[in-house]
């Protein structure tokens, strides 16, 4: 069997697999049959992650099926597909004894920190695995993407008297947006990319957008007053991973609002101290997800509330992914791209 490795960034190569370890106690194997590709993935392929060495085997947004089982649960029975939840936390670890797994000081994430799911097999705790019967392998692979955007609501605690910009409609942007519109009063989206925009009103039925990537005299924080009809946002998301735009929020984000940086970039985020404190900021960092909220959003799947299958515009056959992976997450316009496996 062949698993893809990226060796170097821009190169792609296959390799013959590692056999899977035996199962011990409470291990599955699975086969993965779908991976959607991340901006992680994107960025370590153009050499741009930080915390990343190479090689590593890509994939950690996965959707598989169940091989073989060495946990007694009756759900993950051999043919059940499941989403995986990508980050393997130690359970002793103080974060991990708080419940915060997702922060876990000694995390090992799957195609970041060792190597993913660009492989045929994995043999993966079986805790780790998430399924429900109503939601099909396209949706199950990108769940882990939507759990991000979710996590980062979970963060910033939306209610309906809140007006929530989220800044930045990439995949993790798009989620972040998707599941605040089932919390805050209102929802409004900014970006530069027009295309991103509208998937925002058409397929995540937000009307509210800011599109910034046109040259407009009006300063952001009138545009986002005039949504509101005069309140800036008392929730801010932010998603760019762009330091000048992180820097911004101080000043777009309403007395006593709340800012949740859910991008992030290699260097610092300054901003003017008094403008903090007169305005009795919350600052609040967001980190992959927990088990807890990988049911509710699948659950919200299951339930109709969020579909992620429009959110697909490309599919690549595994074997062709070292010819294709470029060209395709680079294709204008994309939301997410899907690798398949039989």
């Amino acid at each position: 069997m062949n698993e893809i490795v990226l060796s170097k960034p821009r190169h792609f190569n296959f390799r013959d697999a590692a056999p899977c370890a035996d199962l011990k106690e409470n291990d599955v194997r699975v086969r993965v049959r779908r991976i959607g590709v991340c901006g992680t993935d994107i960025h370590a392929y153009f050499g741009r992650q930080p915390f990343f060495t190479y090689p590593r085997v890509l994939g950690h947004e996965l959707g598989v099926e169940v091989i073989e089982t060495a946990n007694h649960d009756p759900r993950l029975k051999p043919g059940t597909i499941c989403a995986v939840e990508p980050y393997l936390n130690s359970p002793a670890s103080q974060a991990s004894r708080r419940g915060m797994t997702n922060c876990c000081e000694n995390l090992n994430v799957l195609g970041v920190h060792i190597d993913g799911g660009m492989r045929p097999e994995l043999v993966l705790p079986a805790h780790k695995l998430h399924t429900r019967e109503s939601i099909n392998i396209d949706q199950l692979a990108l769940v882990e993407t939507l759990c991000i955007g979710a996590h980062a609501v979970e963060r910033g605690r939306p209610e309906p008297i809140d007006y929530c910009v989220v800044i930045g409609a990439g995949p993790i942007g798009l989620g972040c947006a998707a599941f605040a519109r089932n919390h805050a009063g209102r929802v409004a989206v900014v970006d530069i990319q027009e295309s991103r925009l509208a998937f925002c009103r058409d397929a995540l039925g937000i009307p509210d957008t800011v599109d910034m990537g046109n040259a407009c005299d009006t300063p952001l924080a009138d545009r986002l007053r005039d949504i509101s009809g005069c309140d800036l946002p008392s929730l801010i998301i932010d998603a760019t991973g762009n330091a000048r735009s992180m820097a911004s929020c101080f000043d777009l984000a309403a007395n006593g609002g709340r800012i949740v940086f859910a991008g992030l970039f290699q260097g610092d985020v300054s901003f003017h101290d008094p403008t903090f404190h007169r305005k009795e900021l919350s600052i609040l960092a967001t980190r992959n997800a927990t088990a807890q909220t990988f049911q509710s959003v699948m659950a919200a799947i299951s339930s109709g509330k969020i579909d992620p299958e429009p959110w697909i515009g490309a599919r690549v056959p595994f074997e062709e992914v070292p010819d294709k992976f470029a060209a395709t997450v680079t294709t204008p316009g994309l939301i997410k791209a899907v690798i398949e496996l039989n």
